[in-house]
């Protein structure tokens, strides 16, 4: 072959493999519409109802590895719309599927150590299969099905109990405050006081162990709920000690509230936090240093732009000695809700409330993630090894076939396609279940039995109005409780 020929025919070919290798960097980074940005623009609205749509219509975009997620998702928005017993049946199938994942099939685990752990099948983190049960229990509370509110916070106490046993993190997500609290609510509305106050109890106890890092303190109201349900069970030295606790807490007793409605909001504030890729590039030579420095330099790190994910498999492909190592990194989306003000107006007169911090997923997601992190990173570098070390076996196997006079152009084409391949799969598992809000807030209520307007607006910490005012009729007995959520996205 003459040696122009041979030349062009050589470039012919490294053209072409620059081409494969861009297709093979890009295919994965392709973006489709972000659901959770339609979602959330439908939730600003004040539209859970076409949150839920978008959701089912996305089902496939999820996948079969991300069928809870999916479930919890789909499960939230509809308790948000107004639709309990549906988002009650969909959270029932989200948990039904995580006890089934506590078995896990060697096929899935393998597939994801060779590619990334979003391959594997997704079922929560734990505070997130907590909030399964919560969001049913709320449900069944706005349908008035006490007995069956009860039975999910019996669930609950069940699941932290073998939570708290399997956890060895002293002070990780080894129980779940804000459960315990509602709980309580939900045992003191039902005339189970016993089990009221050990609730109640258990999330005190909480709330102070975590206070260091859940950015959360002990709700004023349940000070209140402690000392009234105390004094209606005549556990005299447990009062006593919590008054001596409380001493500027105003609390009414039981013989007070027991002829009033009450009326309970569980406030919805904010986005949650959602997860993003942070890559580890390690350079095995001294040249492929340099072009990791050039890389980062030139990406000002913009870890999740799909373009320079591409740049950064092809260069990386091309020079065939890199590795790269994905880890997850939570990216908070803090709420500008400072707190919420609950009117009741009605013909005896108006009644407020101030919303109190019960929750922080923020803060919950950053301790989860922290925890797990030392086991995420081992197994990420173990897989970027095995796929770099699989790169390298690939090109010297497919130079070795080709013979002598094509092996050294093989060698390099295969090998590089198979180093790009290695770059531009790693990828964290980033998912989450991000229909819940950054904050919960709670505010309680007893107003004399009749017809009110319940109305509700936010305050932002800058001291302005944030997001919509809400209001609604409600018709409440005497002795009766009333359980109502609300969506503030701000």
């Amino acid at each position: 072959m003459a040696p122009a020929l041979c030349f062009m025919k050589r470039r012919s070919v490294r053209q072409g493999t620059l081409a494969v290798l861009l297709l093979l960097a890009t295919s994965g980074c392709a973006t489709s519409v972000n659901r959770y940005a339609l979602i959330d623009q439908s939730l600003m609205a004040g539209d859970p109802s076409r949150a839920a749509t978008i959701i089912e219509k996305a089902k496939d975009e999820y996948g079969s590895e991300s069928r809870v997620l999916y479930e919890m998702d789909r499960g939230l928005v509809l308790h948000l719309a107004g639709d309990y017993q549906a988002s009650n049946d969909v959270l029932e199938q989200a948990k039904d599927e995580v006890e089934k994942l506590y078995t896990r099939h060697l096929t899935t685990e393998t597939k994801a150590f060779l590619t990334h752990d979003a391959k594997q099948p997704y079922e929560g983190a734990p505070y997130e299969r907590t909030m399964i049960n919560v969001i049913k229990a709320l449900n069944y509370a706005a349908m008035q099905n006490w007995t069956e509110a009860l039975v999910e916070a019996r669930q609950i106490d069940d699941r932290l109990n073998v939570l708290a046993d399997r956890t060895s993190q002293k002070y990780g997500y080894r129980d779940d405050a804000f459960a315990r609290y509602l709980s309580g609510i939900l045992f003191e509305i039902a005339g189970e006081l016993n089990d009221a106050f050990i609730a109640y109890r258990k999330a005190y106890e909480e709330y102070r162990h975590v206070g260091s890092w859940s950015h959360v303190s002990v709700p004023a109201s349940l000070k209140e709920d402690l000392l009234r349900v105390t004094d209606a069970l005549h556990l005299t030295d447990e009062h006593e000690a919590y008054k001596k606790e409380f001493p500027n807490v105003v609390w009414r007793p039981a013989g007070e509230t027991k002829t009033l409605g009450q009326i309970v909001v569980i406030s919805y504030n904010g986005r949650s936090p959602h997860k993003d890729d942070m890559f580890i590039d390690a350079p095995v030579s001294l040249d492929a240093l340099n072009l990791v420095i050039l890389s980062k330099t030139m990406g000002n790190g913009q870890y999740s732009n799909p373009n320079r994910r591409a740049v950064d498999s092809v260069l990386y492909g091309l020079n065939g000695h890199v590795v790269r190592v994905a880890i997850p990194t939570v990216v908070a989306q803090k709420t500008q809700v400072a707190y919420g003000q609950v009117k009741a107006v009605g013909s005896s007169g108006t009644y407020t409330a101030t919303t109190q911090l019960v929750q922080n997923f923020t803060t919950l997601a950053e301790r989860t993630l922290s925890d797990q992190l030392p086991g995420i990173a081992v197994k990420a570098v173990a897989r970027a090894v095995v796929k770099y070390g699989m790169a390298e076996g690939v090109g010297r196997g497919a130079h070795a076939a080709a013979g002598k006079d094509t092996g050294p152009l093989v060698g390099i084409i295969v090998g590089s396609l198979a180093k790009a391949w290695a770059v531009a799969s790693e990828e964290a598992d980033k998912r989450s279940w991000r229909t819940l809000p950054d904050e919960i807030q709670i505010a309680r209520l007893w107003v004399p039995a009749g017809d009110y307007q319940i109305q509700m607006q936010s305050t932002s910490r800058q001291g302005g109005i944030a997001g919509r005012e809400s209001s609604r009729t409600i018709s409440i007995r005497g002795g009766e409780a009333r359980v109502m959520t609300e969506r503030v996205v701000p």
